[in-house]
């Protein structure tokens, strides 16, 4: 009996499969404005209709665990109850759910704290689907990845969420306040010189290049900079300062992927001992920036006004 039931679970699992998100997937047939308009969601989609169902049929109201400080802001603001939350000592959970259980850590959660809570959902973000995936099948528990790899990817898990978990109109709200914000941002920097721009992703000791794959390379396109490295499938590269040199960036922002008090004092004693960084053009001109590790993490959040804003600053002063 109990090795049917998982099986079933296992099935369940397998078609209810991480809440992707959506640009439109061929903007070479779109305008540039167009290609960031959040598709509706669809009634007929399958993935999230079986989701539904499932909360549905629960005789209580849906146990949720929310792996990451981004789910959990998105949870709040849908007005869910959660069961447990992450840890985290750099970004703050919402006061709302500051007193449940934590789970650990967003990239390792403890799977016995997890079970023990008894959830029904768990939700994370979808960079980490590969390592958690089978931790969470383990378990026997249904879950949703949400695609936090970018604003409009986080928008159109935000619309699904709020179809699985009857959440709507919170979840329409929450989408017509980023498409108001997003259609006057772009009046504003209509017309302006698109500047090229690198970033630096750093941890403590190394550093590597954000491309528009990644969520801070989605923002500074979001803004109207020219990201000096593209890649179709990698969020980050490995490229030396050489090459570096030859694309000659206008400007130079850096980021922290995590221990961003570090990261910074890593950036300027790199930026002091390496003569290389002398010969840059952006370098010389003051052209180089550190970003708000608030508003510019590893997943996208609903921050993303403040971040916006701040990148008008420093893109068209």
């Amino acid at each position: 009996m109990m090795k049917q039931m998982n099986k079933g679970m296992v099935y369940v699992v397998l078609i209810v499969l991480c809440l992707t998100g959506c640009v439109n997937q061929h903007p070479e047939d779109a305008t540039e404005q167009e290609e960031y308009v959040i598709e509706n969601s669809s009634s007929e989609d399958e993935t999230v209709l079986a989701a539904k169902e499932k909360v549905e049929q629960l005789d209580h109201a849906p146990r949720i665990i929310a792996t990451s400080v981004a789910t959990a802001q998105i949870c709040e603001r849908l007005d869910l109850e959660l069961v447990g939350v992450c840890s985290s000592s750099v970004s703050g959970i919402p006061k709302r759910y500051q007193n449940l259980p934590t789970v650990g850590t967003s990239m390792a959660p403890d799977m016995e704290v997890v079970a023990s809570l008894a959830p029904d959902w768990i939700l994370s973000p979808v960079s980490l689907r590969t390592d958690l995936q089978p931790k969470y099948e383990n378990i026997g528990v249904d879950w949703a990845f949400l695609n936090l790899n970018s604003v409009t990817g986080m928008y159109r898990s935000i619309e699904q969420m709020g179809e699985i978990f009857g959440r709507q109109e919170q979840a329409q709200a929450l989408v017509k306040d980023f498409q108001e914000f997003y259609q006057n941002y772009q009046q504003e920097i209509s017309g302006k010189e698109k500047p090229k721009v690198m970033i630096l992703m750093g941890l403590p000791g190394s550093y590597v290049i954000a491309t528009p794959k990644s969520y801070v390379g989605s923002l500074v396109e979001l803004a109207g900079g020219e990201n000096v490295y593209e890649s179709d499938e990698k969020d980050f590269l490995n490229i030396n300062t050489e090459d570096m040199k030859l694309k000659e960036p206008d400007i130079i922002i850096r980021t922290a992927h995590a221990m961003p008090d570090q990261v910074k004092e890593m950036f300027q004693k790199e930026f002091e001992t390496n003569e290389i960084w002398s010969h840059f053009n952006a370098v010389q001109n003051g052209k180089v920036y550190d970003l708000n590790y608030e508003n510019f993490g590893m997943s996208a959040n609903l921050q993303y006004a403040d971040a916006l804003e701040e990148l008008r600053g420093i893109l068209y002063p």
